[in-house]
């Protein structure tokens, strides 16, 4: 069994391919479910935020875990499956664990070096905990890589080298119209993309803040924590938003919804500009906004094409290299751990051989005193305990490195060991293993 990852993302396709692809929560359940139920996965984790969607699964084979994969999501996407390939990429074993470390890391996000990622990490991985996909395979490797997310963060300033996609789009507000202090602004959506805007809108000294959520809850809860925090804030209901557009400089939208949550037709004549920040995916506001007088809209796609190529910097080039030191040991740590059951077989075996010697020895010498019997076979035992010692200590230790299982190999076919339990480990654990 490896692992394998199946995504694509802002690097591979453009926003209404990720639009199309995109897994919202609801039917998040159901897509789990749908891949577990395919012939080749036995584990699987679904990570979908606003710049990809990616599966990552236990497989059986390469090739069949991919086109299962493949077909779960273009069902999801109600399309064929040959017009996703193009935008498709494919991590496989060793490859796969690269990718997710990277990814945890903030590497291969859009903006490099952004945390989000590690909080919605954590959050896939606990839906696919709930709807049971996750598997002993999937946990370590989870775990493995939100730890290494959070060294990269503690040992270097990757955080600096570009800001959250939050931070950008309300950057562009500011060049925008001057300056955010003291200026009103509409958040739409009160989850985790809300509360991070409504963080960088108090840095920003914002002068107000109106939240609308579908939750009331949800919008009174985050406006309460804006108002402890010294920020004028307010809760209001999807229905007021045109009214609340109207007296809006900036309007910030990510709501996770599948459908338009902000009608073009919600946004009247202005006498004074407004910048309106959708982050949804798929897009939470009506597109024909942006074609609206004294309307400037930042979405994804304007992100996308400016963040795509940007210089990554010597912390990222630092980041790189931990991403690098933790893949190689996680892997020769695989590796060691996969030849366990055959040194465990060899070490059975000779039990087995010396308690069979020994029981010939009571049938041939019965009148040999007893304490001679027990010195015997503490003697038979410490030999073959002394002999067995390092060729098992080097088989572990030889695992380690590529290639390494060839040696477990080895001792199975010269011992003539139980093929059943070494099966499992001649596929190395390199390869993403379930154990």
């Amino acid at each position: 069994m490896s692992v394998l990852v199946v995504g694509l993302s802002h690097r591979t396709a453009p926003v209404p391919v990720l639009e199309r692809v995109t897994v919202a929560a609801p039917d998040l359940p159901k897509v789990l479910d749908q891949l577990l139920k395919s012939p080749s996965v036995s584990e699987a984790m679904v990570l979908s935020t606003c710049n990809r969607v990616e599966v990552y699964a236990v497989v059986e084979t390469f090739h069949g875990g991919m086109s299962e994969v493949v077909d779960v999501l273009a069902r999801h996407a109600q399309v064929e499956p040959a017009a996703l390939y193009e935008n498709f990429y494919v991590h496989y074993a060793a490859a796969a664990v690269e990718h997710f470390f990277s990814v945890a890391a903030g590497l291969d996000s859009m903006v490099v070096g952004e945390t989000q990622i590690i909080g919605q990490l954590r959050g896939a991985y606990a839906a696919a905990d709930e709807a049971g996909t996750v598997g002993k395979t999937m946990h370590e490797l989870t775990q493995n890589a939100l730890r290494v997310g959070k060294r990269v963060h503690s040992e270097t300033d990757i955080d600096h080298a570009g800001a959250s996609v939050v931070s950008e789009a309300l950057g562009d507000a500011e060049a925008e119209l001057g300056t955010l202090i003291g200026r009103r602004a509409l958040l739409v959506g009160a989850g985790a993309m809300g509360g991070l805007a409504a963080a960088y809108l108090r840095r920003a000294d914002i002068g107000e803040v109106v939240i609308a959520n579908r939750t009331p809850a949800n919008g009174e809860r985050l406006a309460a924590a804006m108002h402890a925090e010294g920020v004028p804030a307010k809760a209001t209901g999807l229905g007021d938003l045109a009214d609340e557009i109207a007296q809006a400089d900036v309007l910030f939208a990510c709501t996770g919804s599948i459908d338009v949550v902000v009608p073009a037709s919600a946004i009247t004549a202005r006498t004074k500009p407004l910048v309106v920040c959708d982050l949804g995916l798929p897009k939470d506001v009506d597109p024909a906004a942006a074609e609206l007088p004294g309307v400037r809209v930042v979405d994804l796609e304007t992100l996308q094409r400016r963040l795509t190529e940007a210089p990554a910097g010597q912390d990222t080039r630092r980041a790189a290299l931990i991403v690098a030191e933790e893949v190689k040991t996680y892997l020769a740590s695989q590796r060691s751990a996969g030849v366990t059951p055959t040194v465990t077989a060899l070490r059975k075996r000779a039990a087995e051989v010396v308690d069979a010697e020994l029981l010939r020895l009571d049938s041939r010498l019965p009148e040999l005193d007893d304490a001679v019997r027990g010195e015997l076979q503490k003697t038979v035992r410490r030999v073959v305990d002394k002999l067995l010692h390092t060729p098992t200590v080097r088989v572990k230790e030889l695992a380690s490195s590529p290639g390494g299982t060839e040696y477990a190999e080895a001792l199975r076919e010269l011992f003539g060991l139980n093929p059943a339990a070494p099966a499992a480990v001649s596929q190395s654990a390199v390869d993403g293993e379930k154990r």
